[in-house]
């Protein structure tokens, strides 16, 4: 599932001598903005699944404004709404002064000019943080589209392999699968319903394109090296389909994997219903509460490899200003406030994000032997960056939110046509979805 309230003063002030002196040294060197007493600062959040996460930003946000005398309204927004939300605003003229949003949003709208750049906030906060990693730096800028950047990364996700390892271990599998054909051999090896073996999404949601990424790792590809002639069709996605219904005919899919909204793989896994999924780790958050045996009995890992190695995109999240904003300059001293270590050392320790900055690497959140932290720590550190080795453009993000590729899957596994058909409806809806770019 993509990520979606009491957090105390205490908790915050125990923050780490270290932490307070990072805090310190990542003060920003920007000058400082004309913050106007009185003036009010609409903040859209991205909701999460952890309320502590989601209530520390709002806490945060609302005492920085209470501090430079700004009235603030922080409305947090259910990240799988987050398009319909912003679409809806921009026809309508009423967007915030800044938002969460993901970078297939952002290159969407930053090509129809919707945001203000902020490429020396960008680069401020980089320098006063050890740099941004490359593959974040890659992957959010915008400069080719809008002139500039037109986003702050603060988060970084991806999808790991959860697995329970409680099960699987006793079942002779103590290590993570490396391939996607190990991964198979080890789901069905524990299938007894009502534990399936793979809780893999097939659906139309955000989860259902890991598929793409399984694709990718056989070879196959959306687009040429251009990114703009769609290659779907071809022996490499072949070889994937051929994957794809091998193990869906091993019937080791939990029911209605190819109908799950945004959190089935979650509510599969918390039920005791799939000894696989690929998520961010939001579940973790929910077994450690939930059902502390199983958070006990979990364990994390990049993603299996294909013939052609391990796709494992990295997802960052971002901040941006809209032009429309009618206070840019708090919004802008808010982004930065929200970019200090002591802040995002809280809310790492509670929201399911990787560093984006190298220095944040460094905090606590990252050296405190959390697991599923860790293992987002080693995603933006060794995962690949959004699309690879496709190339990431507003065809690739918009060819991501009409899902084309679990459509393509619910072609060969639910509706039965082959190979060939699936494939050919696939690169020509993907091709109409590119040419609009051209």
């Amino acid at each position: 599932m993509t990520q979606r309230f009491h957090w105390s003063r205490r908790h915050i002030l125990k923050t780490t001598v270290a932490g307070a002196a990072a805090l310190a040294a990542g003060r920003s060197a920007l000058a400082a903005p004309a913050l106007v007493k009185g003036s009010k600062l609409t903040y859209w959040g991205g909701l999460i699944f952890s309320e502590k996460a989601n209530k520390l930003l709002v806490d945060t946000v609302n005492k920085w404004g209470a501090d430079n005398g700004i009235q603030t309204e922080c409305v947090m927004i259910n990240q799988n709404e987050t398009v319909q939300k912003v679409s809806a605003a921009v026809a309508s003229n009423t967007m915030p002064d800044a938002l969460d949003l993901s970078p297939d949003l952002l290159l969407v709208l930053s090509r129809q000019g919707v945001f203000a750049l902020v490429d020396e906030l960008y680069e401020t906060i980089g320098k006063a943080q050890g740099g941004w990693y490359p593959a974040i730096a890659t992957s959010t800028d915008t400069t080719k589209l809008a002139g500039g950047r037109t986003g702050i990364p603060y988060g970084a996700s991806g999808n790991l392999l959860l697995r329970r390892n409680d099960i699987l271990a006793k079942a002779g599998f103590p290590n993570p699968p490396t391939t996607w054909d190990e991964l198979v051999t080890q789901a069905a090896a524990v299938n007894k319903p009502p534990l399936f073996g793979l809780g893999l999404a097939l659906s139309n949601v955000g989860d259902g394109n890991v598929q793409v990424s399984v694709m990718q790792s056989y070879g196959g590809r959306i687009a040429d090296d251009a990114g703009k002639t769609v290659t779907i069709k071809s022996e490499a996605t072949r070889a994937y389909l051929a994957w794809l219904k091998g193990a869906w005919d091993k019937k080791i899919f939990p029911p209605g994997v190819t109908t799950w909204d945004g959190a089935g793989d979650n509510q599969a896994y918390l039920a005791g219903q799939a000894a696989f999924i690929a998520n961010t780790g939001s579940v973790g958050i929910a077994a450690k509460s939930q059902d502390p045996e199983l958070y006990q009995g979990t364990l994390y890992s990049s993603l299996p490899g294909g013939p052609k190695g391990v796709v494992s995109p990295i997802q960052p999240n971002l901040r941006s200003i809209p032009k429309t904003s009618k206070n840019p300059d708090a919004a802008r001293a808010l982004i930065e406030h929200l970019s200090q270590p002591a802040f995002m050392n809280a809310y790492f320790e509670n929201a399911i994000y990787g560093p984006v900055l190298q220095d944040q690497a460094k905090l606590k959140a990252f050296t405190g032997g959390d697991p599923i932290l860790t293992g987002l720590r080693d995603l933006v550190q060794k995962g690949t960056a959004p699309a690879f080795p496709d190339v990431y453009n507003a065809a690739y993000a918009d060819m991501l939110t009409n899902f084309i590729i679990p459509k393509m899957a619910q072609r060969v596994v639910i509706d039965g046509w082959d190979f060939d058909r699936a494939m050919d409806e696939a690169q020509t809806r993907t091709q109409a979805i590119y040419d609009k770019y051209k």
